[in-house]
């Protein structure tokens, strides 16, 4: 990971450690963001009482802490396992996992340019890092068009390749509903009233898709890129269904579970 921070970190911060050594009443760690080191007290590695920090910790396992104190004079960086909890661990995880998506993406350019990786990134990160915290934020402000690499001071080329690789890597992601339309009817003109039917489905937007299954069963799917829209287009498909509904007609939806 390429990642790193200037400076030093600051109290209550939450950091990504490596356990380094491990003594009796201590872990040592490097603060990966930082390139620094800590040190994490057996009173703060875990609640209650603890007969071996080795059934909590092991030597080159990452782990997320929390600074506690900071030792200017010294150095000395004070940090916390215990009082991370899961909503921190999970978010910094995130974070970390998100920006390895994102150096990857340069490593791809820095190989489609014919340079070499560290070259790139030095060329992208100070001006970066300079305006968001991490390199996803800014290329997932770049796919929303709040955020333009060429006037951030990268070079054009360079921005240009950029661009286009995140436009692709990093879209937003769509909320999907999927469910099935069934159809009966025993009117006289029954199938065209059927096909009036789902063309107005259809024609709700371009985010509703219908597709045939059979036997009077019909996909629909609804993609946006928020539930809210999402939803709102649902229940204008159910209201149509409901005015297919009469003494010979029977419409029913069901829609489709998410994992």
């Amino acid at each position: 990971m390429f990642y790193q921070r200037k400076g030093i970190p600051e109290e209550n911060e939450i950091v990504l450690c490596k356990v380094t050594k491990i003594y009796p009443n201590s872990v040592f760690v490097d603060i990966l963001e930082y390139a620094r080191q800590g040190m994490i007290h057996i009173s703060e590695v875990s609640p209650g009482r603890i007969r071996n920090l080795r059934d909590f910790v092991s030597e080159g396992r990452q782990i997320v802490c929390k600074v506690l104190r900071i030792d200017y004079e010294k150095g000395h960086i004070d940090l916390s396992l215990r009082r991370v909890n899961t909503t921190q661990q999970r978010e910094k995880l995130d974070d970390i996992k998100q920006e390895l998506k994102a150096e990857n993406l340069v490593k791809a350019v820095a190989k489609k340019i014919n340079q070499p990786v560290e070259k790139v990134y030095q060329e992208i990160a100070p001006p970066v890092l300079s305006e968001f915290p991490y390199l996803y934020q800014c290329f997932k402000a770049v796919v929303d068009k709040e955020a333009d690499l060429e006037k951030m001071g990268i070079p054009k080329k360079l921005a240009d390749e950029l661009t286009a690789a995140i436009a692709d890597k990093f879209k937003p992601p769509k909320f999907i509903i999927k469910g099935e339309i069934v159809l009966h009817t025993y009117a006289d003109e029954g199938v065209e009233k059927v096909r009036v039917t789902l063309l107005k489905v259809e024609k709700i937007s371009p985010s509703v898709h219908v597709s045939y299954l059979g036997a009077g069963r019909y996909q629909v799917t609804i993609e946006d890129i928020d539930y809210k829209p999402a939803e709102k287009n649902l229940a204008k498909v159910e209201e149509i269904l409901e005015g297919f509904n009469d003494k010979l007609s029977t419409a029913t939806f069901q829609r489709e579970k998410t994992a």
